[in-house]
């Protein structure tokens, strides 16, 4: 009986991840069903700053099939598109808010409403010292544009899907819930709103949602009844990401099984995939790919950069062979959607299983 019950529960997983791949290949305009899916991770970041609405555009333009938007929220409740829950990384914050920042030296978006986010240029992401994270991008210099909303991202990414010949989704993602919640703001149900006013939280094939957290994902599935599909986020647990989440046991078959009961994929670290190469210069691959795949659940691992290979990885075009080949991921975040999209077309000309 055991046996039974687990069979027909794997094989109502395959079956959900079957039909979101045909809801998801159907439903993107120039999206080919024999190859990954391509999420431009905060917008074309390896041309221009991240999160800035120019990235979006450019991404677009790119065609990249999705777009990454991680949120956080303001004083006042507005869900505005930034990676950090600090400013000082991406934004003049220190220069036009001098006094605002916390003990700890942070300025922190939460403590600053909309109106002054407004006042804010965005620049491209910059070390503690003042100098660029990637030097080879897009100058560290002040700020071309502002932080935009969540709600103007959307508009700008419907326009252009009106405009141009081509349809691109979102790929939302909360950062840090529980931050946001012990600060007396609920980051799942601010995005939910923004999503029902803009008219895109039933569009199935055009919204991924996304979380390291799995409390914020429950609530989207079980408080929120949202349709949207649904990815868990895996970082290391050296990361801190969140500080009450396990994500070794996350990669177990127990935490895996876990995950298949309320999310719809997984997005992990490439170095949980890839873990480096032997003595004979061969790749090393896990089996968290394999495993995910047996419970019906999409793999898209991050992030792809041009300018940052993992070690062992001679060449961009080596990485791309190595997840689409061989480990047949089901798309991949990267900060040059370009050139991702023109090797996921040289290296997964098959049919998604």
């Amino acid at each position: 009986m055991q046996r039974s019950q687990n069979t027909r529960a794997r094989f109502s997983r395959h079956l959900k991840r079957a039909c979101l791949l045909f809801v998801l290949t159907q439903g993107v305009s120039a999206l080919a069903i024999e190859r990954p899916i391509i999420i431009a991770h905060r917008g074309a970041s390896g041309y221009l700053p991240e999160h800035t609405l120019p990235a979006k555009a450019m991404a677009h333009a790119l065609k990249a099939d999705f777009i990454e938007q991680d949120v956080v929220l303001t004083s006042d409740g507005v869900p505005i598109v930034l990676h950090d829950i600090n400013l000082e990384s991406t934004t003049d914050v220190a220069s036009v808010f001098p006094g605002r920042a916390r003990d700890d030296g942070r300025f922190y978006a939460i403590d600053f409403s909309l109106a002054e986010i407004r006042q804010l240029r965005a620049h491209e992401r910059r070390k503690p010292d003042g100098t660029a994270v990637f030097p080879e991008r897009f100058p560290a210099i002040d700020g071309l544009s502002g932080v935009p909303t969540l709600a103007e991202e959307i508009a700008l990414i419907e326009g252009l899907n009106h405009s141009r010949a081509h349809q691109a989704g979102l790929y939302v993602e909360m950062k840090a819930s529980a931050f946001h919640r012990s600060e007396g703001q609920d980051l799942p149900g601010a995005v939910m709103t923004v999503l029902k006013d803009s008219g895109w939280a039933d569009r199935t094939d055009l919204v991924f949602l996304q979380s390291f957290e799995p409390e914020a994902l429950r609530e989207l599935k079980y408080e929120h009844k949202t349709v949207l599909p649904l990815i868990q986020l895996i970082a290391e647990n050296a990361w801190d990401e969140s500080g009450s989440v396990d994500f070794d046991a996350m990669r177990s078959d127990a935490g895996l099984d876990a995950v298949a009961e309320y999310a719809d994929g997984i997005g992990p670290w490439l170095m949980q995939l890839y873990s480096g190469q032997d003595d004979e210069g061969k790749a090393q691959l896990t089996d968290l790919a394999r495993r995910a795949k047996e419970r019906g659940l999409l793999i898209h691992p991050y992030t792809f950069r041009a300018d940052q290979l993992p070690p062992g990885i001679d060449s961009f075009e080596e990485l791309h062979r190595l997840f689409f080949e061989e480990l047949e991921v089901d798309g991949v975040f990267s900060d040059f959607p370009d050139r991702s999209r023109t090797l996921s077309e040289r290296f997964s000309a098959r049919p998604l299983q």
